[in-house]
C-alpha cells in the first residue's frame, strides 16, 4: 500500500474497506460484551495471551479504529482512546508516576483530577 497524505489519513487512516460489504466507513460497534468460543478462549483474552475483544470499555473495533488513526497522524507507536478526560489523566499520571513520586499541579484544576492528586492517588 503507498503511503497515504494526511488529509486521507484523515479520512481514512486504520480502516480498511470491508470485504464482506465493500464498505468504505468504519462501522460503529455499539456493543459492551462479546461471545467467546468456549470458557478457554474467554480465559485467554482475559488474560491477554489471545488478542480479541474482550469488554468495550477495554477494546472496540470502532476505538480501534480512532487509535490507529490518531497513531498515524501523529507519527506515534500507538494512541490509547478513553472513556472520559478523567480516564485520560488517570492513565497519563500512573504511567509516568511510581508510588512515592510527587506530582506539582495548580491549585485551580478541574475537581475531579484535584480529587484524583489529593485523595485518592496519595500514599499514606
Amino acid at each position: 500500500m503507498s503511503e497515504q497524505q494526511f488529509e486521507t489519513l484523515q479520512l481514512h487512516g486504520g480502516q480498511t474497506v470491508d470485504k464482506e460489504t465493500g464498505s468504505r466507513a468504519a462501522p460503529i460497534y455499539q456493543t459492551t460484551s462479546y461471545v467467546f468460543e468456549d470458557a478457554d478462549q474467554a480465559a485467554e483474552r482475559f488474560g491477554l495471551s489471545d488478542p480479541g475483544n474482550i469488554y468495550t470499555r477495554i477494546t472496540n473495533p470502532t476505538n480501534a479504529v480512532l487509535e490507529e488513526r490518531l497513531t498515524l497522524l501523529e507519527g506515534g507507536v500507538g494512541a490509547v482512546a478513553t472513556a472520559s478526560g478523567s480516564a485520560a489523566i488517570t492513565y497519563a499520571i500512573q504511567n509516568v508516576a511510581q508510588n512515592g513520586d510527587h506530582v506539582v499541579s495548580a491549585a485551580s484544576l478541574y475537581g475531579g483530577t484535584y480529587n484524583l492528586f489529593s485523595h485518592t492517588l496519595p500514599t499514606p
